[in-house]
């Protein structure tokens, strides 16, 4: 080839045709095709990257050197191309080769095709050309070989890319040296590329980023570096790294896997402190199963390799990817391992292909590795202890990730790791104990430190794995490794464990009281979760019996209350207390406590409010104070006088204590209960009683009263018992001790404290002595003081009784309280009786002597009420009343006794003094309209106005003060409402002011007509009261009745409020709401004339600023009645455009109701009203109106005449639409309207659902002319901007949702390119067609020829080149990614079908022509590779090929009828009848070149399609006949049959496969040992006849040297001469074996070939005894002790004979 230059020069010339006078006819192909797939291949500037750092790991090396890979970005511009950075790659590989430098001048050429069984990662064969989204210049130094590419076409052959060109300077190696450094050798590969401006800053991200783990994975390359390189370090942008692996070599082999430890470091920005991860790789090979042996069927095994962290990842900041292809993609799988194997990655490298049948099946085998790896992990690290597996169990896969496809290997890891023994746990052994997560459970963390404590204490857990389930180990009990458990679906131990555990590890009462309390708490903690509604009767909670000792309940007993329930002292100081008095009252209700000590515990214990609550709520275990208590006991004791008098000593006591265990409220609280059970005076114990006595003894009442007046009303007598000293629970009570807390508390009561009695007390009707007087008297004191009056037959009797000691002058006696006075002191009772007024006025007793003035009055009413009174008796009553009020005492009793008397003349006749009126000037305006009753002045006289005072004590009305309901009440209507003075309008309306109800009245003024207004007088319902702040809107129509202002002066509007209740409009509302009713008459009688609407705006401007605002009823009649005069018709303000230059725009393609402006109209003076029309609802901006636009909106049939303007227009009125409602969505009737074709796009007017908008996205895949976009150019740049609005009438605007509507255009187009673009583009968004029946495939013919074809007529690939004529080959017009894209989408067949091939075959044994060896070739190697995956392929080329091929021997194949066609099974017999036949007799079969071909296999394939082996359709003749002279019998048969023959054959036999016993051995060697052997000179021969179907039959003979008449115990052989030469002997040797074997075996056929052939080779070894012993165990064949003797037997018994 030369040198590198020549080479170089060849290329140029034999390949670009540059110095050739013709071009390349693929000139432009090769370019376009070129540039397409390196712009397209990736998406990211991060390809060149990976690229090179793929080549650097399939490059080869020299042995001993440490592959590495050097980077290094430098602003020096060493190649002179101006570029502003320069990237360098520096490589020590062995270097390029010839083929290597042809590669990259290439497209689809890669030297690794093919090749991945050796290691190769890559294999599209352009990625080199990536380097160009980066450099429009790169070079390449590497064995002599200096060249560069350029981009940019050629001008010597027009191509760009691929073109070398040889590199003399600009740089020279010595230049890259200097970069590199002097003092550093140069490595054999350089690449240096010149950064493109735009691209610098990329690809210094890149560099910066490259990920630390990018060598985990890689075989060879062990060290790459990344670096700046700048004259002024500070301008370094670029992190600098320096990545290292190193593999510790120490692997452990498992059959088909292995593991070993990587470590990798990386220094980042010269830090030296290394960062450092190692990781624990398993790789393991697995077949690659046929079905998924698709786009790489060279490759066998699948190896996949896992990495498992130990510690921090490298990942610089970075995400770390979870899935390699030899390299990072950027696939995050959210599992903590890494998966590698040889993925077929997406185009952009990004991530896998996830719909690859191969990339399927290498993920369904990382579960097997997964789970080998983990087993391996957790089970062989025997000296690691338990302790340390929890952080191997945090490689499982516990989160799911984004990938679905990494989700089902997710949940294949979880289902294959349930069934493995994986989980360790506790164990008494030394040895670790695994089991499946099924078969373990795990204990809460807090059991477990339960049991350790329980341990410490004594207690045996011996028995702790015997409750049905394996313990997992302790190290587990983690709340991080929670997560863990769960998705191994290990589960927590069950209620019947615990139980199991607590009842037989004596946890109860085995351990102390603050173990016992973390028992508790566990179990509260947990009995949601775990306890609850499950059977838990195990004996666990703790109470003190009857007997005073420690006894045991279950939850169960204690939830139910079985026997009693237990309680805890609220307060601790009191516990002991409670306990005790408990056992003296014999544990009342079978209440019993928790002991002392536990309850001790618990109050120590961190949870003990939980335990608490849960004792409440679920044990029914409560807290109960000192007050709950008592309230039980005083419930409980119903009987038992020793009880009950221990109650109260219980509450004495708990009350006397130091601590007061009960306080002062609570033991008042208990005993208002009328509950508590006490003892009487009879020794009977009762809770009924109203009130309580003090025992009989010393005590008051028995001495005033005697006897017990209350027995009848239940008051009860304490029995002396009360009195006397006891001794309760341990507590002492001295005598009288209780008597004070049972009158403070209980009630126990004496006089005079307690209530009188109802009933006669015979002390009072005799003289009473002074000590019980004043008892009495103090009894009614505090009666009094207690507010419980006297009455009844007590208070009677003390009234009537005589029993007062009184005194008559000088004479004394006893009377009744009512007939006696305490005018005087009293000598017998003394100073103190005075004291007692209030008690003694109370029964009777009179004090004052006013009560004689009193009496002397009542006589004299008597006699006045008995008569009629003249005026003179009228005026003497009036001035005894004037008498008795100034002089003595209230004349109240007097003034009652005449206030109902008819005896006052007024103007309504004789009437009683109330109601009354004296007449004054005050009563004038109301006598006007009223109808009172004035005392009458005239009878009288004016001496009657002295007597106002007394008037008024007699209830007669004395002034008017306000008494304006008196004369609502007494309104008369007057006769003519034109007289009524304006005094008595305005006492009319004082009336309305100060009256509270005026229901009534008003109801009377609504309907008369006595207001005064500008239309005469009205009702008040018809009238107005004008107001200048609104008055305006009255004046908007005429007619409305306003209030006479100058009649009634501005007073008026002082009653605003009184006018309005009866009916007058005073306020704006109500006055908007009859405007509104009369806007509503204006309207719909068409009578609104222009001049009410600008009077109404005028107004509205004016209130406007008054701030008054609209009610809802005359607002609502403004926006909704249609009074808006518009071009369209009447409308309503919010159906209404006021117009302005603005719509100028739309008009064209919309009709829009503007407020008629014009002349007839309302003129241009409407505009001055703009902002009071916008409020009204007219809308009045342009991005205000969309909706009209929406509901207006004419396109015009012409789709020309709409302007880009009119266009832009109508998107900023969907824009606002679209913000209005606050929804994308358009109304339908809209989109209906729009719906025709308007919107102009490179294909034409098309529907905006038939539209696309181009973008930066777009421009990836297409170009405009591609599909229906919208002419950018026609409407501008801007149109780009509306893409939410374009969207919403239908326009796609995403890239991902264009694929349906581009593909419908698909027909449309006959340029290759274009097709090509949308096919890309449909492929990468994995359309597929809705309707695959009608999908065309583009066929091209050139470049703008072609024709469109059903996917049916085509396929993918045809390797063979057998269908170019029948079917469309795909993989000759498009790209391997459009090939997957047409089998995906479009169903495409991969490559032709059997039934194709039949088919073939067909036009084949048609046509008559001869065969081409190639067409032979592989037509039956497609035949061989799927015979085994289609079980229905034998059947039918059987029924479909009725000829098969033959060789002629002239390098054709002949084709004839397969029943005359024959498998050469023998080739002895192939070559007779070969000879003896002039016709080709047997199949077809390649003879050299083609090994994939298994000759062994093909002859199958025509077996089971009928085709007869030559030996099975051969008829045999084996007799025969000597010409000349009998056969000699030989007289020894040792020269045949010999020793060593026959150890052979027993060695054979004795093969155990072969189920032969030593009995039947010896039997079959002895059909040989029994022949008679004969020799003849002549021949042996056999004849052998061949049917054929034409009739003609083949008959030929051949020699077989050798014949065993088995039957006849003959064996004939033909005599050989000892010189006979190798031929005839191997011959002999052959038919020898062949008959000895086919004689021996003939039950056995499928062993006679494996013996002919021992047979034939100890045959050649002429059964030499050491030979044959060799040859024997060799073959590791064994002769017997048993077949020894025998065969010694057998040929001593010959020598014998």
């Amino acid at each position: 080839m030369g040198t590198p230059r020549k080479h170089i020069e060849k290329i140029r010339r034999e390949k670009f045709f540059i110095g050739e006078e013709n071009p390349n006819p693929l000139r432009e192909d090769m370019y376009q095709a070129v540039k397409f797939l390196s712009a397209e291949l990736y998406a990211k500037d991060v390809h060149f990257l990976m690229e090179f750092i793929q080549n650097a790991e399939d490059n080869e090396y020299l042995e001993g050197v440490k592959p590495s890979l050097e980077l290094m970005i430098t602003s020096k511009d060493i190649t002179a191309t101006g570029a502003p950075a320069t990237l360098l790659l520096f490589n020590n590989e062995k270097g390029f080769a010839p083929r290597n430098i042809e590669s990259i001048c290439s497209v689809g050429r890669s030297t690794k095709k093919g090749n991945r069984q050796r290691g190769y990662i890559g294999e599209k064969g352009i990625g080199f050309k990536s380097v160009f989204l980066i450099t429009a210049q790169p070079y390449i130094f590497s064995n002599g070989y200096q060249i560069r590419f350029n981009e940019e076409p050629s001008p010597f052959c027009g191509i760009g890319y691929i073109v070398p060109e040889w590199v003399e300077t600009n740089p020279t190696i010595a230049d890259i040296h200097q970069v590199y450094g002097p003092s550093n050798p140069l490595p054999m590969t350089i690449m240096v590329l010149p950064l493109k401006p735009e691209k610098v800053e990329s690809v210094k991200h890149q560099l910066s980023t490259i990920h630390p783990e990018v060598l985990l994975f890689l075989s060879k390359i062990k060290h790459l570096s990344i670096r700046e390189d700048n004259a002024d370090p500070s301008l370094n942008t670029v992190s600098s790294v320096s990545i290292s692996s190193e593999t510790d070599f120490i692997t452990r082999k498992n059959i088909d896997a292995e593991s070993y430890t990587l470590h990798l470091s990386a220094e980042e920005n010269g830090d030296k402190r290394n960062k450092e991860c190692s990781y624990y790789m398993w790789r393991q090979k697995f077949p690659v199963v046929l079905e998924n042996r698709m786009e790489r069927s060279e490759v066998d095994d699948w190896v996949i390799t896992l990495a498992f962290p130990h510690g921090q990842r490298l990942d610089r900041g970075m995400v770390s990817p979870g899935v390699y292809a030899f390299l990072p993609t950027e696939m995050v799988t959210n599992f903590p391992f890494i998966i590698q194997a040889d993925f077929i990655l997406a185009s952009s490298r990004e991530i896998i292909r996830l719909d690859s049948l191969w990339n399927q099946g290498i993920l369904d085998c990382v579960p097997h590795a997964f789970v080998n790896a983990f087993i391996s992990l957790v089970k062989t690290t025997e000296s690691a202890p338990v302790s340390s597996l929890p952080s191997i169990f945090e490689f499982l896969p516990l989160n799911s990730s984004m990938y679905p496809k990494l989700n089902a290997v997710r949940e294949s890891i979880k289902e294959k790791l349930i069934e493995e023994n994986i989980i360790p746990c506790e164990s008494d052994m030394e040895q670790k104990f695994f089991c499946k997560p099924s078969e373990v459970g795990w204990l809460k963390p807090s059991f477990w430190k339960i049991l350790i404590k329980a341990r410490m204490q004594g207690v045996n857990l011996q028995n702790l794995l015997s409750h049905g389930k394996y313990v997992l180990h302790s190290a587990f009990d983690k709340r991080q490794c929670s997560n863990i458990l769960n998705f191994l679906e290990v589960k927590p131990m069950d209620v019947e464990w615990y139980s199991r555990c607590i009842r037989s590890s004596n946890l109860v009462l085995g351990v102390s009281e603050d173990t016992y309390m973390d028992l508790l708490f566990f179990i509260a903690d947990n009995w949601n979760s775990i306890f609850k509604n499950k059977n838990m009767d195990i004996p666990l909670l703790k109470y003190v019996g009857h007997n005073g000792y420690v006894s045991l309940w279950s939850i169960n007993e204690a939830s139910q209350c079985y026997g009693g329930r237990a309680f805890l002292s609220k307060d601790p100081r009191y516990a002991s207390w409670l306990i005790d008095w408990n056992q003296e009252f014999k544990c009342p209700g079978d209440w019993f406590f928790v002991p002392k000590s536990t309850q001790e515990a618990l109050r120590r214990h961190r949870n003990r409010e939980t335990i608490i609550e849960w004792l409440s709520l679920y044990v029914s275990i409560d807290t109960i104070d000192m007050e709950k208590y008592a309230i039980h006991l005083i419930n409980s004791i119903n009987n038992g006088r020793r009880l009950a008098i221990a109650l109260v000593h219980f509450l004495y006591h708990s009350l006397s204590v130091t601590q007061a265990y009960l306080s002062d409220p609570q033991v008042r609280r208990l005993c208002k209960l009328d509950k508590v059970p006490l003892v009487d005076s009879y020794g009977y114990v009762t809770t009924l009683k109203s009130a309580v006595l003090v025992p009989a003894k010393g005590s008051k009442w028995v001495r005033l009263i005697g006897t017990n007046p209350w027995r009848r009303d239940e008051y009860i007598e304490l029995a002396e018992d009360y009195l006397h000293a006891s001794h309760f629970a341990g507590v002492c009570t001295s005598e009288n001790q209780l008597m004070k807390f049972l009158m403070t508390y209980v009630g126990a009561c004496d006089i005079p404290d307690l209530r009188p009695p109802n009933s006669v007390f015979p002390t009072v009707y005799s003289p009473m002595t002074k000590e019980n007087t004043f008892l009495l008297l103090d009894w009614i004191r505090s009666l009094k003081n207690r507010r419980i009056q006297l009455q009844g037959k007590f208070l009677k009797c003390i009234k009537e009784g005589s029993w007062l000691k009184i005194s008559l002058g000088c004479s004394s006696g006893y009377r009744p309280p009512s007939q006696s006075f305490l005018l005087t002191k009293s000598g017998f009772y003394g100073d103190n009786i005075s004291e007692y007024k209030e008690e003694l006025k109370t029964v009777g007793v009179m004090l004052e002597y006013e009560e004689a003035c009193l009496f002397i009055g009542d006589h004299l009413m008597s006699l006045a009420v008995s008569s009629k009174l003249t005026r003179a008796n009228v005026f003497s009553v009036l001035k005894f009343i004037k008498f008795l009020r100034e002089k003595y005492t209230s004349p109240e009793k007097l003034i009652k006794s005449l206030k109902d008397g008819k005896w006052l003349r007024t103007s309504h006749g004789n009437r009683s003094p109330v109601g009354s009126i004296l007449y004054d000037s005050e009563w004038k305006a109301a006598s006007q309209i009223s109808d009172l009753p004035f005392i009458n002045q005239d009878y009288y006289g004016g001496e009657i106005l002295k007597f106002r005072k007394e008037f008024e004590l007699l209830g007669a009305i004395v002034g008017f003060n306000q008494n304006f309901q008196l004369v609502m009440d007494n309104f008369r209507l007057p006769s003519s409402w034109s007289c009524l003075t304006i005094d008595a309008f305005f006492f009319i309306l004082e009336c309305i002011r100060h009256l509270v109800s005026t229901a009534k009245f008003v109801e009377v003024l609504r309907y008369q007509k006595w207001l005064r207004t500008n239309t005469g007088y009205r009702s008040p319902g018809e009238c107005f009261l004008f107001n200048s702040e609104w008055g305006c809107l009255l004046q908007v129509f005429s007619g409305f009745p306003l209030i006479d202002e100058k009649f009634y002066g501005s007073s008026i509007f002082s009653y605003k409020n009184e006018l309005k209740v009866t009916g007058v409009v005073v306020d704006f509302e109500q006055a908007a709401k009859a405007f509104s009713r009369c806007f509503k008459q204006q309207v719909s009688s068409f009578s609104l004339t222009k001049e009410n609407v600008l009077s109404f705006l005028a107004c509205y401007k004016h209130l406007k600023k008054g701030y008054h605002h609209f009610p809802s009823e005359l607002s609502k009649c403004i926006k909704e009645e249609k009074w808006v005069r518009t071009r369209l018709g009447n409308r309503s303000p919010a159906e209404s455009i006021l117009f302005c230059s603005d719509w100028d725009c739309i008009m064209p393609v919309a009709s829009l109701p503007f407020v008629d402006d014009s002349d007839n109209g309302y003129g241009k003076g409407i505009k001055e009203f703009k902002d009071e029309l916008k409020v009204l609802g007219v809308v009045t901006e342009f991005n205000e109106g969309a909706k009209f636009v929406v509901a207006g909106i004419t396109i015009p049939q012409n789709p020309s005449a709409i302007t880009p303007t009119n266009v832009i227009s109508l998107l900023k009125c969907i824009q606002n639409i679209q913000k209005e409602m606050a929804c994308d969505l358009l109304p339908q009737s809209f989109l209906k309207r729009i719906g025709g074709s308007w919107l102009k796009t490179y294909m034409g007017y098309k529907p905006p659902n038939n539209c696309l908008l181009f973008d930066s996205k777009w421009g990836m895949f297409l170009q405009r002319e591609d599909g229906p976009f919208i002419d950018d150019g026609f409407y501008g740049s801007s149109i780009s901007s509306y893409k939410k609005e374009l969207h919403a009438i239908g326009v796609t605007v995403n890239v991902a949702d264009g694929c349906e509507l581009l593909a419908s255009y698909l027909g449309s187009h006959s340029q290759y390119s274009a097709i090509s673009r949308i096919y890309n583009y449909l492929s990468t968004f994995n359309w597929e067609p809705k309707d695959k029946a009608s999908t065309r495939i583009w066929i091209p013919n050139g470049i703008d020829k072609g024709e469109w074809v059903s996917p049916e007529e085509c396929v993918l690939h045809d390797g063979d080149g057998l269908f170019s004529s029948r079917l469309n080959v795909l993989e000759k017009h498009y790209n391997m990614e459009l090939l997957s894209f047409f089998s995906k989408a479009l169903e495409v067949r991969q490559r032709p079908s059997i039934d194709h091939y039949c088919n073939l075959w067909k036009d084949w044994e048609n046509s008559g022509r001869h065969l081409k060896n190639d067409e032979c070739c592989a037509f039956w190697l497609y035949v061989l590779r799927n015979w085994s995956s289609n079980s229905m392929m034998g059947k039918l080329l059987s029924n479909s090929l009725s000829k098969l091929p033959v060789d002629t021997g002239t390098g054709e194949i002949l084709l004839v009828g397969k029943q005359d066609v024959f498998i050469p099974d023998d080739l002895q017999l192939k070559d007779l009848f070969e000879k003896a036949s002039l016709h080709p007799l047997f199949v077809w079969y390649p003879q050299r070149g083609l090994h994939s071909i298994c000759r062994s296999k093909l002859f199958g394939i025509y077996g089971t399609i009928g085709v007869q082996t030559i030996s099975g359709a051969v008829k045999m003749d084996q007799s025969f006949k000597l010409e000349c002279a009998e056969p000699q019998k030989v007289k020894s048969n040792e020269k045949h049959i010999e020793k060593g023959l026959c150890r052979l054959i027993l060695g054979f036999l004795g093969d155990p496969s072969l189920e032969l016993d030593v009995v039947r051995r010896h039997q079959i060697l002895k059909y040989l040992l029994d022949v008679t052997v004969f020799e003849t000179e002549e021949p042996i021969t056999v004849s052998y006849t061949l049917p054929l179907s034409s009739g003609n039959d083949v008959i030929v003979k051949a020699s077989r040297m050798i014949r065993w008449e088995r039957e006849n115990f003959k064996l004939f052989t033909q005599k050989m001469d000892s010189s006979s030469r190798h031929k005839t002997k191997i011959e002999l040797a052959t038919y020898f074996s062949e008959v000895i074997s086919e004689g021996l075996l003939w039950e056995k056929e499928d062993e006679i070939a494996s013996l002919s052939e021992l047979i034939k080779l100890g045959f050649l070894l002429e059964f030499e005894e050491d030979a044959i012993n060799f040859l024997v165990k060799s073959k590791n064949l064994q002769v017997s002790m048993e077949d020894e003797e025998f065969l010694s037997s057998a040929f001593t018994s010959q020598s014998s004979e």
